[in-house]
């Protein structure tokens, strides 16, 4: 039977050579994983690798629970994790943080990882026009193209711009709710609430097109792109900040409509009013 040992891990069923447990525990961020020690140890020379087999419990970082605790990414440690798990990339089919994940790869030092995750290496994926090279590629020269070539050669190419790809009609639709009191005196006794949450609602691609990492898809990260959604909320509660980024994106409004209720703060008549109201703005991109 596998004894519990805190200064391990969860259990000591590993290698009796090696102080860790066969399971460890992990806080990346906030977000909490557990996995396998020959996990973590998959690829040699890695961070994780020189962490997990190089040191000691007593020498890592530890969270007021115990765990190991690495001050990363949280959401984008799952495919670290998941391609140590079998030293294949899979993501899923619209995925707007590869250069975030690629970041990732270098500081845990994976190699191969920060490699694929190149856009020349998966055109499909890409989301940048920028072309890495490994080290045994030189960078060529140009060839020498007459001005109808050079003009083809743009136009092929602005085919292929991952911006004008994924610039698609639809629409998006902003709500929120919120809350406010006012008193028996409306001019001086109204006191307004913050929006506690802005919701999205509409196609996942589009979704994931205009807000990017400010969209919180922690409820639903691998929703295929064509699927609508009305899971995912923003991370900041300013209104006009997602305004700003669906004009940006050349959405405009189209519609909006908006109801509230009002309710008494206790059952005395004679306290103030709660009023709460919910919202919704609909944006379209022809």
């Amino acid at each position: 039977m596998a004894v519990a040992d805190p200064e391990c891990g969860i259990s000591n069923g590993a290698d009796s050579a090696s102080p860790f447990s066969d399971i460890i525990e992990l806080n990346v961020g906030g977000q909490v994983y557990v996995t396998r020690h020959t996990t973590l140890i998959a690829v040699p020379d890695s961070l994780l690798w020189n962490m997990f087999s190089k040191k000691t419990p007593t020498e890592l970082a530890r969270d007021s629970k115990g765990r190991f605790f690495l001050d990363r990414d949280g959401f984008l440690f799952r495919y670290i994790l998941d391609y140590l798990r079998d030293l294949n990339l899979v993501l899923p089919d619209y995925f707007p943080e590869k250069s975030r994940l690629q970041r990732e790869a270098e500081f845990f030092k994976i190699r191969e990882l920060f490699k694929l995750l190149c856009p020349k290496m998966s055109k499909d994926n890409s989301i940048t026009d920028e072309i890495c090279q490994s080290d045994s590629e030189e960078p060529s020269a140009p060839p020498l193209l007459g001005p109808d070539a050079s003009r083809t050669l743009s136009v092929a190419s602005g085919a292929h711009s991952p911006y004008l790809e994924s610039k698609k009609s639809g629409y998006i639709t902003v709500g929120y709710r919120g809350s406010y009191t006012i008193g028996r005196d409306i001019q001086t006794d109204a006191k307004f609430r913050r929006v506690a949450r802005i919701t999205v609602c509409g196609k996942t691609s589009l979704a994931k097109e205009v807000f990017g990492d400010t969209l919180n898809e922690s409820r639903d990260p691998d929703r295929p792109p064509e699927r609508y959604t009305s899971r995912y909320y923003l991370k900041y509660n300013f209104l006009e900040q997602a305004f700003d980024k669906l004009s940006e994106f050349g959405f405009h409004m189209v519609a909006c409509s908006s109801a509230g209720t009002c309710a008494y703060s206790s059952s005395d008549p004679n306290e103030d009013k709660i009023w709460t109201s919910y919202t919704e703005y609909v944006f379209c991109r022809e």
